[in-house]
């Protein structure tokens, strides 16, 4: 944790290793980054140390001369705390530790922490602990090196146990315990998310603090927690509005992404991310006034790809344009390179009719009106019918019940399959 026992903020030194030649702006830009994730941790920035190198050090990912000249830094501005940029192995954060003899951390193990601050609901806190289990498992070693004996005495004969194996069998069982739990609590959104398939839905993704919860707040009318921090929005917030065509319409804001978002993180928050799974669009949101935004894009696709969610349409939607220098310049030269994209600013409410404009397309061209009468005998069907269609019209006639219904292209197999037989 990024606070001390005594609850004292602590001072940090930030570390990027990189290979020889490497880009020195995106090596800034990450440590900004870096910068910003640590002091959303609650940390102070001492100082900032980067070393290029042919392939970092597999004992201490420095070189040795530079694990020396961080000791002396680190002494020099009374830090008690050592930040990589990118993840070490427990044997380096071991050996550091050692030679530093301060507490070593890697950029993992600090999105970790921020993730437990910012943690709010029984379904965020799950996921966290889990991750965090996951995390610590292999660094048992390190962490708890003074519990590896061998137990003795009245009945521990046998083939025994270290404390740290007992230790990892106890964290298996519970990382078991926490994904039986996040199954069942998937279960029940499922339940909810299965009341809403009649309605369209969109899910905004995106880059953390691109402001996404600003734009739901604008789209919607509703009063989502924003702050200027990394990482503020953890838990799936759904919220209803209406399209301009006055129909009802769901969006649902997600946790944020970032460059390097560990692999277990991403996993644990898969039944959070369901919603952006099942949605009918999505709407990718761009920080436009964020220098590097372009590398952004492509971690968000890329993180999405991984989650098998990237093939879905899209709506990118360039967010902060009022905070922008030379405003119209940049838009057009964004624009030229992202065409069909829309800027916004969620902020002053700038273009948030046409972006709903936008909403209203991409629904009409993803969807079909059918035309078709179900007799009255099937009445069950048409319980299920107004699960996961939009009802365009209803005329009880002698015949059966005439529907007019309009069905997104995602649903129209299973519903031609449910109701082609009665289709005109």
């Amino acid at each position: 944790m990024i606070y001390d026992t005594e609850d004292k903020i602590e001072k940090v030194i930030l570390i990027a290793v990189v290979r020889k030649g490497s880009d020195r702006s995106k090596t800034e830009e990450n440590l900004e980054e870096l910068s910003r994730l640590a002091e959303t941790a609650g940390a102070l920035i001492a100082d900032t140390l980067t070393q290029e190198v042919e392939k970092p050090n597999p004992a201490t990912a420095l070189g040795s001369g530079k694990v020396d000249e961080l000791k002396l830094l680190a002494m020099e501005q009374e830090a008690t705390l050592v930040i990589f940029d990118d993840e070490l192995s427990p044997a380096q954060v071991r050996n550091l530790e050692i030679i530093l003899e301060i507490k070593v951390m890697d950029r993992s193990g600090l999105i970790l922490d921020i993730f437990v601050k910012h943690a709010k609901t029984l379904e965020a806190k799950t996921q966290v602990e889990l991750a965090q289990l996951e995390y610590l498992l292999p660094r048992l070693s390190r962490m708890w090196t003074h519990l590896s004996k061998q137990y003795g005495g009245i009945g521990t004969k046998g083939p025994g146990e270290t404390q740290i194996e007992t230790d990892r069998r106890i964290i298996r069982e519970r990382i078991q315990k926490l994904k039986a739990k996040l199954k069942d609590i998937d279960k029940q959104k499922e339940v909810r998310r299965k009341g809403r398939q009649s309605l369209p839905r969109f899910a905004l993704v995106g880059y953390t603090n691109a402001g996404k919860s600003t734009l739901m707040n604008a789209i919607s009318g509703s009063d989502v927690y924003v702050e200027d921090k990394l990482f503020a929005t953890l838990d799936t917030t759904v919220r209803s509005f209406d399209l301009p065509s006055s129909l009802q319409a769901i969006i649902s804001d997600t946790v944020g992404f970032i460059r390097k978002l560990p692999t277990h993180l991403i996993a644990s928050f898969r039944s959070t991310l369901n919603e952006a799974a099942e949605a009918d669009v999505l709407v990718h949101v761009v920080d436009a006034s964020h220098e590097g935004f372009r590398d952004q894009i492509m971690i968000v696709d890329q993180t999405l790809e991984s989650l098998k969610i990237k093939d879905k349409p899209t709506i990118l939607v360039f967010n902060k344009t009022d905070i922008m220098e030379d405003y119209q310049g940049v838009l057009k030269r964004i624009e030229a390179e992202y065409p069909n994209s829309i800027f916004v600013s969620a902020k002053r409410n700038i273009n948030i009719n046409k972006l709903l404009e936008l909403f209203q397309a991409e629904y009409d061209g993803s969807s079909q009106i059918f035309n078709f009468t179900i007799p009255y005998d099937d009445m069950a069907n048409v319980a299920k019918l107004y699960d996961f269609v939009e009802i365009v019209s209803r005329n009880d006639s002698d015949q059966g019940i005439e529907l007019s219904v309009k069905v997104n292209s995602e649903k129209q197999d299973h519903f031609k399959n449910v109701f082609g037989k009665y289709l005109h």
